[in-house]
């Protein structure tokens, strides 16, 4: 799950993280109000939207005047802003944040991640921050500093100031920058984060070290215990299939292919999908209906493929271990009749009592081809959709 700049802002600064002086706006003459209560002659209009690199696409914007901050939010505001990181659909602007505008000195690189091959949490440092992250990454790996935490202790002081060092910053600096670190790692631990990013985490030109621009994204399987995480969740900024997923506990990723995918475990969807394409087809969805197939979740997971119109044909792969067969083979008549599957549905099932869940699948009485292995659910499932193409 992932969150707004502003609202990533507000989480850190109860961490003691410093962020620059600013609010958020819903409407220009909002926007207006708020650069009067931070004061001074200059403001930032940011576009807030799930991802980066909105400088480049006109999401940021410098103000001189109210009459400025008029203008940029009324050109912001109800646009759709297409970034590097938003593929050519763009996200909608439903919101932006106004902030004082810094005299900068120094741009730097601060993030924090999970590491799952070393099973800790890792900082990153780079003495060059901004949009260019990436690239200047490419090109100087050897500048990048890390931090590796150890659980059982936490970060440390000492650890969050060797990286103040490592940036080339001035020892007075170097306590602020410690200090905005050690806040970014609690807030990671305390708020199940699974990425806390400052680029840039700047210095000013008075010396302040300041969180510039923040992203944050969570762990969805810890929200029932971070509330008052959950609820930053922005619908507006995500698939809504995706949003509609999660209301039904499903887990959902469209793709670009034609031949939907109703799978349980998400070790069996990657395999699936694999079997897909070395069949001749291409995956529309990644779908883990988990562990409890019912009849409300498998026609929920029905109606989510097929509210992607290039769906050409679906095939459900069910392992049942903790289920039945036949109760999945119910749950998938259930939700054909109730959903009225418009294309060649492919069915293949395994484990607990999969005899009788084929006998029902088959007295059903409905168009449903069904397969003993999963190498043959592929192919035919490829063969249906060409089937319909050629027709």
């Amino acid at each position: 799950m992932e969150i707004h700049e502003y609202q990533a802002k507000e989480l850190l600064t109860a961490f003691g993280v410093p962020v620059p002086k600013g609010g958020v706006a819903y409407s220009a003459d909002q926007a207006v109000y708020r650069a009067t209560e931070i004061g001074g002659l200059r403001w930032v209009v940011k576009a807030q939207i799930h991802a980066g690199a909105r400088g480049k696409a006109g999401g940021i914007r410098l103000c001189s005047t109210d009459a400025d901050v008029r203008q940029a939010v009324k050109e912001l505001l109800g646009k759709t802003l297409v970034t590097a990181q938003t593929g050519p659909e763009g996200l909608p602007v439903h919101r932006v944040l106004v902030e004082q505008a810094l005299p900068i000195d120094r741009e730097l690189y601060v993030g924090l991640v999970l590491d799952r091959k070393r099973e800790r949490i890792v900082v990153v440092a780079h003495p060059h921050g901004g949009m260019e992250i990436e690239e200047i990454a490419q090109r100087e790996p050897a500048a990048i500093l890390r931090e590796v935490v150890e659980p059982a202790v936490g970060m440390q002081a000492f650890q969050a100031r060797e990286l103040g060092f490592g940036l080339g910053l001035a020892p007075p600096q170097v306590n602020q920058a410690a200090t905005a670190i050690l806040g970014a790692y609690q807030a990671f631990r305390e708020l199940d984060a699974t990425m806390v990013e400052i680029n840039p985490l700047v210095v000013t030109k008075d010396g302040q070290v300041l969180a510039l621009d923040v992203k944050m994204s969570f762990d969805d399987n810890a929200m029932f215990r971070r509330p008052n995480v959950a609820e930053l969740r922005d619908y507006a900024q995500e698939d809504p299939r995706e949003a509609e997923a999660a209301e039904h506990g499903l887990n959902y990723v469209a793709l670009d292919g034609d031949i939907g995918c109703i799978i349980n475990g998400a070790g069996l969807a990657m395999a699936t999908m694999d079997m897909i394409k070395h069949a001749g087809g291409e995956p529309a969805n990644f779908l883990d209906i988990g562990g409890g197939a019912s009849p409300d979740r498998v026609a929920a997971a029905f109606r989510l493929v097929l509210s992607d119109k290039n769906v050409r044909a679906i095939l459900v792969n069910v392992f049942a271990g903790i289920n039945r067969c036949d109760w999945v083979a119910q749950g998938v008549v259930q939700a054909v009749r109730e959903v009225r599957v418009p294309v060649p549905l492919v069915v293949r099932l395994a484990g607990t009592n999969v005899e009788e869940g084929r006998r029902i699948l088959k007295e059903s009485g409905l168009q449903i081809h069904t397969a003993d292995t999963l190498s043959e659910a592929a192919e035919r499932v490829v063969a249906a959709r060409d089937a319909g193409l050629a027709a």
